[in-house]
């Protein structure tokens, strides 16, 4: 009887870790949905690629010093930690998970190497890190990923569609075409996406992510837009040599913030930062939002300018050194060489 009874709570045993084993996997593989159309990182830095992202008093990157693998830091540069052996781009972030576009040395993707980088595949990871909690939400080339809510919307490459927009919700499932157009993702409020027209205007229309409906909200021939709060657009204004243009989208007044032809820029709370395009005084520069304090940062030639609430970070346009300067200082940049945190 007793030998009975032992085998009983033997297998009530084996049973009851079975059933914890499972109920820990679920828990530890479940998705952690969004309760609203949170947004993954700034416009201004999507545009730049998407090399840094804070969120929650931590800065997610990807590391220079590492081949561009993904790491976090504070914001003022202290308490270095690598993530994953990932070299990454586009980089979302909200409460649980971190987005990013994966670019591995040898992967593919070269059919959209007119963007800015080649790409391989649209990934998650928990915040926390750690290789074996990367899941691939889109296995195909991509470019400029962008949260809103639970799904990522995306620039998707495949042979017989070419370029397009798509979305794919947060645990992989739900991934689908919304437009033949290759629209940029990068501005965001809530669940409403701006972007430039492709096809046949450069305005920029709304995206609404609710039901993926559009409309048009300003007719002028712009490029990259910044939107703030449906009343205030910033773009390159292509009809005037791509300078900096400011508009309010209720009146349609537009008011150019300087003359100079810009190569790219990214707009951070009360400053805009941007590359000038001049064949003899090339420089990266920064003015307040409504034009004034214009400042010469760097002459040269620079690239993937990307904004944390302390630093400005970028990129040299030929040798690839990343530099670094405190937000809102005319300070000389500096050489940004976090180092490498070894497995």
């Amino acid at each position: 009887m007793k030998k009975k009874i032992s085998i009983i709570i033997a297998v009530i045993v084996v049973i009851a870790l079975i059933a914890a084993a499972v109920i820990f996997h679920y828990l530890s593989n479940r998705t952690h949905f969004n309760e609203g159309y949170v947004n993954g990182n700034t416009a201004g830095n999507l545009y730049n690629g998407g090399l840094f992202c804070e969120y929650d008093g931590t800065v997610y990157f990807s590391n220079p010093s590492d081949g561009g693998k993904l790491y976090s830091m504070s914001p003022d540069g202290s308490n270095l930690a690598k993530l994953c052996d990932d070299t990454v781009s586009y980089i979302n972030a909200d409460e649980h998970y971190l987005y990013y576009v994966r670019n591995n040395p040898g992967a593919t993707g070269a059919a959209l190497s007119f963007l800015s980088v080649n790409t391989d595949s649209l990934c998650r990871i928990d915040r926390e890190g750690g290789d074996d909690s990367v899941l691939i939400l889109d296995s195909a080339p991509c470019l400029y990923a962008s949260l809103y809510g639970n799904y990522i919307y995306y620039i998707r490459y495949d042979e017989s569609e070419g370029s397009t927009l798509y979305k794919v919700k947060i645990d992989g499932s739900g991934c689908k075409q919304v437009d033949t157009a290759p629209d940029f993702t990068c501005s965001a409020n809530g669940e409403y996406m701006y972007y430039n027209g492709t096809d046949s205007d450069h305005y920029i229309w709304r995206l609404n992510t609710t039901d993926d409906s559009k409309g048009m909200l300003y007719g002028g021939n712009c490029y990259m837009p910044t939107v703030i709060d449906d009343t205030t657009a910033y773009f390159m204004d292509c009809d005037s040599n791509y300078a900096i243009a400011r508009t309010d989208l209720v009146t349609g007044e537009k008011t150019l913030l300087s003359e100079d032809r810009v190569d790219w820029y990214n707009l951070y709370g009360d400053y805009i930062y941007f590359q000038k395009n001049d064949s003899e005084h090339p420089c990266l520069g920064f003015m307040r939002t409504d034009g004034s304090g214009y400042t010469t940062l760097f002459e040269g030639n620079f690239k993937d300018i990307t904004i944390t609430s302390e630093y400005v970070y970028f990129r040299d346009f030929s040798t690839d050194q990343s530099y670094c300067v405190p937000l809102g200082s005319s300070a000389s940049p500096v050489a940004f060489e976090p180092g490498v945190v070894e497995d």
